[in-house]
């Protein structure tokens, strides 16, 4: 029996929406939806994941 191999994309789109949700808990501005400086980039980063693998998954439907 093989293990199954990790799905990086999807690890690492976990991570940044584990980091945003974080940083949002903690940062009123960000929950206020006024990015701080130290926020914006945590954001970003789970934006451009999440766009990332919503469209490899609407690929292979």
């Amino acid at each position: 029996m093989t293990a199954r191999q990790t799905d990086d994309l999807y690890v690492r789109y976990m991570k940044a929406f584990s980091d945003s949700t974080e940083h949002t808990s903690g940062c009123a501005a960000c929950q206020a939806d006024q990015r701080c400086g130290a926020g914006e980039p945590v954001h970003e980063r789970f934006a451009r994941l999440q766009d990332a693998y919503n469209a490899r998954q609407s690929k292979q439907r």
